[in-house]
Parts: structure tokens; sequence; C-alpha cells
């Protein structure tokens, strides 16, 4: 089998060129950014050129691809058909790791209540929080959505906030990194708007959503209707926002396969970039670098919209702190993103208690939640062998797709049992951060994102969304109603890409859109 005879991992070099970053004064060098979270076997030479050959860029587009249909490698899954086609474990767990995925299931659906409670496992809630359960932000370890139409809860979505600064202020941060642009939380609301909160405090706001209507002709006398979304902070709670704030909708994302993306080489994502477009074919991807509050370093950042976290731990407890308001050993803080000018909310009581080494999860209840994050499988394609899948894969890569959206890799060589190890993994993204042109811009910069860059977003499983999320919303604010939406909003970098599916016939762009349905 090509997977017992693939090669495996890859240390990621000493220090980045001088175009990915840079120390606080500009003269020392990078602190070694490598994957500290993976007890990490390095590759052998011979290892490594067979994972170059298994994941070179395809010459035959005629039939399927080996492995192809095991988008997450020995974990894939089949896919049921149902609405738990995303909760399943991989399936190369073992029998104990199998117990810590349904105790990290089960603290992922919990929910929390309000402090002090009679069972201190689930008190802590708040006081501003956005869902009372991880699950409530990603139902059926799905896709969010926004609101739609009046009394329909914004839940899966959040509005983050950030104020731009002078860049003299951020050159004296002890942990600079190179290329990070200049912003602030909000003073009074934090880094996030709340729209929920405990009894006795206002929550922060409340999210309206309003829709123009763009008509876009196609070729062969088509047309598609894409909306363009405007959002507003009403009701708030604390007096006005900045004057300078810039909000950016963001809507959760599915959940899985992330323990195979995080086991993904960094030296192989970067091999990827291209921030000056050297080779000259308009895709220019770059590298987002963040400071991780797990290892107090400079790491590439893979997670989020942005990539604006480096690991799956510190994501979950990002997570708990910004969207519930639960404190745990990565962000101790009981009040969660209260800030000082919301003195209520900071002297409320809160729920850490000594049991638990006074957070309100402890380190035991982030692994759980981390190691069932990262084990939640990548179900299986569909119809790889079908005539239009096939036409559609192959019109992918003639017009660029897999230039952003990087098919495959090889996973790191593990210690251990890791479920992530030594994988040929199907994600179809680069993890780079792209210009996605003004259309699809939030104008809010995050590290070394600007306004208008986000990160390639995975693929697999995009196929799958109606029938686990109930709803076909894509994008980062969910405003495309269709695949079809989703690639006709792609600019800058992808403009050549989509005025290609504009273009091109109608038989092939409904070829193009079966192939993604089959992810």
């Amino acid at each position: 089998m090509l997977l017992a005879v693939l090669g495996a991992a890859g240390l990621f070099p000493t220090n980045l060129p001088a175009d990915q970053g840079g120390a606080r004064d500009g003269a020392a060098p990078w602190l070694a950014l490598g994957d500290p979270h993976l007890d990490v076997i390095p590759r052998t030479d011979a290892e490594a050129a067979r994972i170059a050959a298994v994941t070179a860029w395809p010459e035959d587009f005629s039939a399927a691809w080996p492995f192809e249909a095991n988008a997450g490698g020995a974990g894939t899954v089949a896919a049921r058909g149902g609405p738990d086609d995303f909760s399943q474990p991989a399936a190369n767990l073992t029998e104990g790791q199998g117990l810590d995925f349904h105790s990290g299931d089960a603290l992922f659906g919990r929910l929390w209540v309000s402090p002090p409670a009679s069972t201190i496992a689930s008190d802590g809630l708040g006081p501003l929080y956005n869902a009372r359960s991880c699950q409530r932000c990603h139902p059926n370890d799905g896709r969010g959505h926004p609101p739609e139409g009046a009394g329909d809860s914004a839940v899966s979505m959040v509005l983050e906030v950030a104020v731009p600064t002078g860049a003299a202020a951020l050159a004296e941060l002890d942990r600079y990194i190179a290329g990070t642009h200049p912003t602030a939380p909000d003073p009074t609301y934090g880094r996030q708007l709340q729209e929920f909160s405990l009894v006795g405090h206002p929550a922060e706001y409340r999210l309206e959503v309003s829709y123009e209507e763009i008509e876009l002709p196609l070729s062969g006398g088509e047309s598609a209707t894409l909306r363009r979304p405007t959002y507003s902070a009403a009701d708030l709670g604390y007096g006005p926002l900045h004057p300078d704030a810039v909000l950016s909708p963001r809507i959760a994302p599915q959940m899985i396969g992330l323990g195979l993306l995080e086991a993904i080489p960094a030296q192989d994502i970067l091999a990827w970039a291209d921030p000056e477009d050297g080779d000259g074919d308009g895709i220019s991807g770059r590298a987002q670098v963040v400071w991780s509050a797990e290892f107090d370093q400079p790491m590439l950042g893979r997670f989020g919209h942005k990539a604006g976290i480096a690991t799956i731990r510190e994501q979950v407890s990002d997570a708990f702190a910004h969207d519930i308001g639960i404190s745990s050993p990565l962000f101790p803080a009981g009040y969660g993103d209260c800030t000082a000018r919301q003195d209520s909310c900071i002297g409320a009581v809160h729920g850490g208690d000594a049991a638990q080494s006074g957070f309100e999860i402890d380190a035991v209840g982030i692994d759980l939640v981390t190691f069932y994050s990262r084990s939640l499988a990548v179900p299986s394609r569909r119809d790889v062998d079908d005539p239009g899948v096939l036409r559609g894969r192959e019109i992918f890569y003639q017009i660029g797709c897999a230039s952003c959206h990087r098919p495959s890799y090889v996973t790191h060589r593990l210690a251990g049992q890791n479920p992530a190890s030594f994988q040929l993994i199907w994600p179809y993204s680069d993890l780079l951060l792209h210009d996605m042109g003004e259309g699809l811009a939030d104008n809010r910069p995050e590290g070394r994102a600007n306004g208008r860059e986000w990160r390639t977003a995975p693929l697999w499983g995009i196929g799958l969304t109606e029938t686990v999320s109930g709803h076909t919303n894509f994008l980062h604010d969910g405003r495309a109603r269709s695949l079809l939406e989703a690639v006709l909003w792609h600019g800058g970098e992808a403009e050549a890409a989509r005025d290609a599916v504009i273009d091109m016939p109608p038989q092939d762009r409904a070829a193009l859109i079966e192939f993604l349905e089959s992810l």
C-alpha cells in the first residue's frame, strides 16, 4: 500500500528568509520556527523523494488517482449521507483514543451555566458570550451561517473588532513579528462582540445584516445573483465603538481534518509560498506567522479564516475564552473578552475552582476537547470515477484553482500512535494568505494578513455542507448561497480563474461544480 512506503516528516528551517519576518530589533535571528507541538521523526532523503513524487502535479486526468477517495488518509470514514457525517472519529484511532474522543465530544457539546453552580465542571459561562457550547457554533461539527431573517440568532457567526494603531506602538511590543499590521482590540468591547449575557449584564450588541442583490451575466445565456452584505452592530450595550473600529464577520468553520492540517510539515507549506510572485503566475501566497501563546514563540499560523492561530489547542482555548467566556490555562481570565471599561463584568462571580486549578475548564478538559477536534474524520470522496466529476477536476486544474487550493500532502511521521502520522491527505488548501480582492475584503488586518487577504479554505467535505449543516452558505461570512456564488465572489489573485468560470461553456461550469460537490 502506498501509505506504507511514503516518506514521513520534515523539520522547519532554523530561520525564515527576510521576507517572512524578523525579530523585534530587526537584527536578531528568528527563533526556530518548527512544529513544537508535534513529536516529529525526520524524513530521510529517499522518503522525501517518494513524497514529492506522490504529491506532484498530475498529468493524467482521465481516471481517478490512487487513494484520491481517501481524503483523510487512513482515518477516512464513509459518508453516511446524514447530519453526523462530520462527527465521526477517525477510522485509525486506538480503543483508548476512541474513549478520549467521546469524552472530548461530551465536553464539546456541554452547555455551560452561570456561576456559581452546584456542578463546578459546568459553570463559568460569560458574563458575556456568543454561545453556551462549542456545538452551538459548530452544529454537527459543520460550518455556521449568517442570521436569516428577523429573530434568527447569529450564534454561529461573530463580529470581530480591531482598531488600527500606529506602527510605532506595534514596534514597542516585546513579541513583535515583522510584517504584522498594527491593530488593537476595541477599548470598550475587546476583540469580539458578544451577543448574549448573563442576567444583570447588558449584551454587547445585536447583529444586523442587509443584502444588496447583484446580477452577474454568465456565458451561454445563464446568470447568477450574488448578494453583497452590510453588517452593523445595533443596540450597543456599553456605548459607542471606537470611531476607527473595523468589524469583520466570521462564520464558524467546519471541524473535520484539523489534526491532519496541524500535522502537515511547516516547510511543505512554506515551499508553496511565493510572496513576490516570482513565477509571474499572478498567485502570491504568503505565510501567516503568529506568536503562539502555547509555546511562547513565533509559529506558522494555520487555523482561522486568516490563519491567526498556530495550534488546535490554542484555537480551542481561544474559543472557550472569547465565544463562551470560559477560562483555561492559556487564557486564565474568568471574565473572557471583557475590558477594563466593563467593570461589572470583570467584577462578577466567576467559575474558577481549586479542584480545576482555579480555571473554569482545566488542562485535562482542554486536552480532551483538543483531541476531539484533532480526530474528527474526513469523509470519503463520492463519485470519483464519474465522467462529469473527472471533467470538472481537469477544469479545476486548467484554470488555476489548484494554485491556491493545493490538493495533497503527506503529513509528518510522528512518534507514538498519533492517528495523523504519515498520511497522504487531500485537503485542497495551501494554508497560505491570498489577496481575494475588494469584493471579499473586510478591511480588518490580522497579524500579517491585510484587510483583503484570507487563508485558503480547505475544500474537503464541502459537498456535504447541506447534508451536515442544513444550508449551503459559503465563504468567511456565509454570503454565498451556493458553490457557484462562492466561486464568483473570488477576486484579486483569483480573478483570472473566476473570469474563466464566467466565460466557459455552461457544461464545463456545471462539471466544475460537480467536482466540488464530490469533495
